[in-house]
């Protein structure tokens, strides 16, 4: 799975915010606002992976046992299906 072509992440006002560009306002009217972890997950996405290798970048990043760092990771991944932002 990986993020879909047309949505970038832009840091504005030092928020990160999720943007489309090009064709994909057309099916995504909005913004979603991330935190640095979600932006961390965001840019994990960006190329093709799975939800474990995910999981394995954010626990030798981040302090965080790897049940919680899963938990985290398929919340946001779940919220980024619920936006049709994520291929399968």
């Amino acid at each position: 799975m990986k993020i879909k072509k047309g949505f970038t992440i832009r840091n504005i006002a030092g928020s990160n915010i999720v943007v489309p560009v090009g064709n994909a306002e057309r099916i995504f009217n909005g913004m979603i606002t991330l935190n640095d972890s979600g932006a961390f997950f965001w840019n994990a996405l960006l190329k093709d992976t799975t939800v474990d290798e995910v999981v394995k970048k954010v626990t030798s990043e981040y302090e965080v046992d790897e049940e919680k760092a899963k938990a985290d990771v398929e919340k946001f991944v779940a919220m980024l299906r619920e936006n049709n932002l994520i291929e399968e």
